[in-house]
């Protein structure tokens, strides 16, 4: 079953226009939620919204967006007004500019998004440009307002459509330097470097969403199916921690002992 578009609009490069639909790319619908629970009743425990000063509840009429320019003193916002900011990027994504794909790196890269045409009529329309990006390597610049807000985004080719990247904007990104800033002084002998190398290589593997899977939540899973079962009540298993004997590590002698063990494992 196709998913469902979360937003319709328009794709425009210069004169050239067509219908759109986009869906996001990842989804945490199947996550597990939890609800608060009043332990001595069994009922759920709701929050509301209370005036800071009287404690009363504010209802949701009289609820507004605030920016704190001193304390206590807000500038207030209704929802109307802050739509109108950017009114003109909420149903079309206007490719201003190219970017060489490769000269992105991974770190500006925030949420992404499915795009595909929204009808027959926009396919050649919307081909001609994702095949204009595939074959130059490139990906298009635009701004678009999502989840109320607006966002640089990125447009790339893939397989029959495109990814929508919504881009971390220039003052979220932290200069790595002071962080790296020692980071990378110390000499690494070639020897360590070739072992390391063929350690590695025994745990290459071919890529599967497996290899990301979840095994906390899998094991709440299981919590909840035998609990709905009511079957004995079982506490998990805290794991072992792995013995340390001092604070100093010896590289080599792991290494060989790593590469020892990818060997033994590969022979049975």
């Amino acid at each position: 079953m196709a998913q469902r578009a979360f937003w319709k609009g328009y794709l425009k490069l210069s004169l050239v226009t067509c219908r759109v639909a986009m869906t996001p790319a990842v989804t945490e619908s199947n996550k597990l939620r939890f609800h608060n629970i009043n332990r001595k009743t069994g009922n759920r425990v709701v929050s509301r919204y209370v005036d800071a000063e009287t404690g009363k509840p504010v209802d949701d009429e009289d609820q507004v967006k605030g920016y704190e320019r001193a304390e206590d003193d807000y500038v207030l916002f209704e929802d109307d007004e802050l739509e109108d900011v950017a009114l003109e990027s909420t149903r079309t994504i206007d490719i201003e500019s190219f970017v060489p794909r490769s000269s992105i790196g991974w770190i500006w890269y925030d949420s992404p998004h499915y795009l595909a045409p929204a009808d027959k009529v926009s396919e050649e329309a919307f081909a001609v440009i994702r095949e204009a990006m595939r074959k130059t390597d490139t990906g298009g610049i635009a701004r678009l307002v999502l989840y109320r807000r607006e966002h640089a985004v990125l447009l790339v080719p893939r397989d029959d459509g495109m990814v929508v990247w919504t881009m971390r904007y220039g003052d979220e990104v932290r200069e790595p330097d002071p962080f790296f800033k020692e980071a990378g002084r110390s000499d690494v002998a070639s020897s360590a470097k070739t072992m390391m190398k063929k350690l590695m290589e025994a745990r290459l593997r071919d890529w599967d969403p497996k290899l990301v899977r979840d095994p906390v939540e899998e094991r709440l899973h299981e919590i909840i199916e035998s609990r709905t079962k009511k079957s004995k009540r079982t506490k998990p298993k805290k794991a072992a921690e792995p013995e340390r004997k001092d604070n100093v590590i010896d590289i080599m002698e792991a290494l060989k002992r790593s590469l020892a063990s990818e060997k033994k494992t590969a022979r049975k």
